[in-house]
Formats: structure tokens, sequence, C-alpha cells
């Protein structure tokens, strides 16, 4: 299974999750998501994978989404367009994204990643 974790350095969660994926042998190309975000496609597709919630793509605990009041803007926001602002800024995306051939997760949750990749 070839895994891609979109990650940041800094981020508890992340690190949690590497090091779970490490610690089951599971082999993942780790990507920085601030400096190369996931692109449309990898988003569109995780957005399939969440039954169409724009809104569980979104870092909203992160200092950018607070500051461009997404929270108000988001739910009225169309797809195509909260997609782009995703793309273009890593920041806003909830992380771990991790995308598989066969895998999307998004945040880290060890029952559900059991479940999904062991």
């Amino acid at each position: 299974m070839s895994l891609k974790v979109y990650a940041y350095k800094g981020c508890g969660t992340c690190k949690k999750a590497t090091q779970w994926l490490r610690q089951y042998g599971i082999p993942y190309e780790e990507v920085p998501i601030r400096e190369t975000p996931p692109g449309p496609a990898e988003l569109k597709r995780m957005l399939k994978a969440v039954d169409g919630d724009v809104r569980k793509l979104f870092n909203s605990s992160g200092s950018d989404y607070k500051a461009m009041n997404l929270r108000a803007r988001v739910p009225s926001m169309s797809k195509e367009n909260a997609l782009k602002l995703l793309a273009e800024n890593g920041n806003l995306v909830k992380r771990p994204f991790v995308i598989g051939p066969e895998v999307c997760l998004i945040g880290f949750n060890e029952a559900l990643w059991n479940a999904t990749l062991r």
C-alpha cells in the first residue's frame, strides 16, 4: 500500500499518526502540508470519502481558519471555491491528511486507522 501522509511537523496529532504508522510497519511518504497542500484531485477524493461535507476538510482549530472567519463563510461557499482555498493554503487543511490507492483518512482516529490500515 502506498500512502501519502500530508502532515505538519509541529502537529502533535500528526506525530502520533506517523508514529503509529511506523509502529505497525506501514510504509508512507510524508509530505509537508503547509508547503505542499493536497491537490484538487486529492481533495475531491477526500471530499467524497467524507460524504461531501466540505467542512470536514478544514482545520477549524487553526489560526488561519479563525483569522479568515471561515466558520461563517464555509457553509455558504461553493464546494469548488472551498477546494480551491484548501489547495492554495495547507494551513487550512485538517491533518493528518492521508491518501492512498484505496484509502482516504483525515485526522487521526486510532480505531478507524486500525480497521482501515491493518
